[in-house]
């Protein structure tokens, strides 16, 4: 195992809403919630499967594949692909299965790869809550309480 300096994910990662960010505000790439309009780029490995074919149309549909996109990372999103579809075996191995994590990580389909990458999804279409208080599930702790005389709430 390595010892000292900087290593990849060290430290708190990035956030594009940090007050003290305001410096960096514009490397932050806002990808549009619909996702990535157009045909489907050619499949550029050999013999693509059936399971393939739709594990690489349906990841051009999402927003990052505007990303891919703009890179050049047709190849990058097929290995991926390749993997996935691998690891989905049941006796593929772990360490197929922390391959394609990473590789996840890498074009942005996590959570923590799309803040390493300085990716957000647009959500101006944000769902409104009701107004008013919001009222605890029936099975809830404080539900019970208030079915008890004199229990808070």
């Amino acid at each position: 195992m390595a010892k000292g300096g900087a290593r990849a994910r060290s430290g708190p990662p990035p956030d594009p809403d940090a007050l003290r960010r305001e410096r960096d505000a514009g490397e932050w790439s806002i990808l549009p919630a619909e996702g990535r309009q157009g045909a489907t780029p050619d499949w550029p490995l050999t013999e693509q499967s059936v399971r393939e074919d739709g594990l690489w149309a349906r990841l051009w549909e999402q927003p990052q594949a505007l990303m891919w996109e703009r890179y050049g990372q047709e190849i990058e999103v097929a290995l991926y692909v390749r993997r996935l579809a691998e690891a989905e075996s049941p006796d593929a191995g772990v360490n197929l299965g922390t391959l394609v994590r990473q590789m996840s990580d890498s074009l942005g389909l996590t959570t923590p790869g799309m803040r390493a990458n300085r990716w957000r999804i647009d959500r101006a279409e944000e769902v409104e809550r009701p107004a008013g208080p919001v009222q605890p599930a029936p099975n809830s702790a404080r539900a019970r309480l208030r079915a008890v005389p004199g229990g808070s709430g």
